[in-house]
Order: structure tokens, then C-alpha cells, then sequence
């Protein structure tokens, strides 16, 4: 009996989802998180996964093996000096996908990929509290006061 291969295809050809999934994994070695669809991010995953094992062992081969996805100089240099320092002897698991608010436009489901030992996951501590508010408000009272001063 054929079973299919559990891969998202993103609704994209095989080049393009490829291309897609390379320039992602890409950015997220250069900024670390980035915010895209749910369904792009598990994918993502999938793929900066296997880069990272593969850079853990530091080797040329494993370099030249990464650079065949990863074209840009300057994720290969952050990978291998950053990242794998900061993942060395972590036994997988090197990003995390947290799920956000469905996007305004099409309600499509959205998601923020990171490497995990970078950010650490959005806490209730960091939410604007309603003192943060006041502060917002008291601060637009005095631009609108010196705004009507000057004017006068």
C-alpha cells in the first residue's frame, strides 16, 4: 500500500516551496525569530533542524553540505560561530514555534519561530500592565499641551 509523506507543500510548486523554505531558514539564522504562517514555521523547523545537527559537527564537508541550502555568507558565518557555541550540547530541539493571533487580512494562522536559546517565550510579566497605560496617556496630555503653547 503507497503511503504519502507527511510534508506540507504550502500550496507551492516543488522549487518554490523549496526556495520558500530556504530563504526562511535563512533569516531566521540572521534575526533569530521571525513571524510567518503557522504551517510555514513547522516547516521551517523541519528544515533549520537538520542544518543545525549538521553544523554541530563543524567540519568542511558539513559546511559545504549546509551552503548547498543556506547561500548567504553571512548566515553560514553566524551559524557556525554563534549559534552551534550556543547549542553545542543541546541534543536537538533548537527552535521553538509559538502560535499568535490569526492575521488581520485573511485570518490566516500566524506563528513566531525563534532559536531557543536566543529569546526566551512571551510571560504575562512583560504584557503592559495599566500603569504603562497612565504613563501613555499622561505623556500625550503634555505633547498637546506644549503643542497648543507653542502655537500660541
Amino acid at each position: 500500500m503507497r503511503k504519502g509523506k507527511p510534508v506540507r507543500k504550502l500550496g507551492r510548486t516543488a522549487a518554490h516551496r523549496k526556495a520558500t523554505l530556504r530563504n526562511l531558514s535563512t533569516q531566521l539564522l540572521v534575526y533569530k525569530r521571525i513571524e510567518t504562517t503557522e504551517a510555514k514555521a513547522k516547516e521551517t523547523r523541519r528544515v533549520v533542524e537538520k542544518i543545525i545537527t549538521k553544523a554541530r559537527k563543524g567540519t568542511v564537508h558539513a559546511q559545504r553540505e549546509i551552503f548547498k541550502d543556506i547561500r548567504d555568507k553571512q548566515a553560514i558565518r553566524m551559524l557556525f560561530e554563534d549559534i552551534v557555541a550556543k547549542v553545542g550540547t543541546r541534543n536537538g530541539g533548537y527552535t521553538r514555534v509559538i502560535k499568535l493571533a490569526p492575521r488581520f487580512g485573511d485570518a490566516a494562522k500566524m506563528a513566531v519561530i525563534e532559536l531557543v536559546d536566543y529569546q526566551e517565550a512571551p510571560s504575562a510579566s512583560q504584557k503592559p500592565g495599566k500603569q504603562d497605560r497612565a504613563k501613555r496617556v499622561k505623556g500625550s496630555k503634555k505633547i498637546a499641551e506644549t503643542a497648543v503653547s507653542s502655537a500660541e
